[in-house]
């Protein structure tokens, strides 16, 4: 799945660029790039794990491209040499590093979900499944200003798509997981939904002036 925030790739916790994206932005013909990939003179092993070649549907068939993660971009481009070359591969590594920063921070929000569900059930002697998505549909607002739904449409992702943590940037991953924390104990302690969602958002807007500061 194409990142829309860092233009990466992510699949299995892992951030990907893919040899057209190399073309595209280092002015290179993709027949070309493909010839470096498989020139690369790298062991078997480090090439495995880093370069993947998958097909790409073009207008006349079937293409090859390849995956590569960090690792294996930076071996592929150390030899492309030129001023303008020099600032995408920085721009490629920061963005690598970003990604990676983001997809840690949205296995942090998945690990954590389970906690967040139990506490729900814990607050509620008969839970439905509208308490679930309450407080889920709480967090967002305070943090994205709309819901799941408003979101997606706002943003034109299917609205059969499970969940929307892929499609936010880290700040708000990150934000998403401070509420989600704050909230699992919030919701013993204060169980009017209303009272609850004002201290949250009092919370988040403390956040806030932290990161300004």
């Amino acid at each position: 799945m194409l990142n829309p925030e860092y233009n990466l790739y992510e699949r299995k916790g892992q951030a990907f660029c893919s040899s057209r994206q190399v073309a595209e932005e280092f002015n290179r013909q993709h027949d070309n790039v493909l010839r470096d990939v498989r020139n690369l003179d790298c062991s078997e092993r480090f090439f495995l794990l880093n370069f993947e070649e998958k097909k790409y549907k073009s207008k006349r068939a079937e293409q090859p491209e390849y995956f590569m993660t960090k690792d294996g971009f930076i071996f592929l481009v150390m030899g492309y040499r030129g001023k303008k070359a020099a600032i995408f591969k920085e721009s490629y590594i920061n963005r690598f590093n970003a990604m990676e920063e983001f997809i840690k921070s949205l296995a942090t929000a998945k690990l954590e979900h389970p906690a967040f569900t139990e506490a729900v059930m814990l607050a509620h002697e008969e839970p439905k499944h509208y308490h679930f998505s309450n407080e889920t549909n709480m967090i967002n607002r305070i943090v994205l200003g709309m819901d799941a739904k408003q979101f997606k449409q706002a943003n034109g992702i299917d609205v059969d798509v499970p969940s929307i943590r892929p499609y936010l940037s880290l700040e708000q991953i990150q934000a998403v997981e401070a509420l989600q924390r704050a909230d699992i104990g919030l919701l013993v302690a204060i169980p009017d939904f209303q009272a609850r969602k004002q201290t949250l958002a009092q919370y988040y807007e403390r956040l806030k002036l932290k990161q300004i500061a």
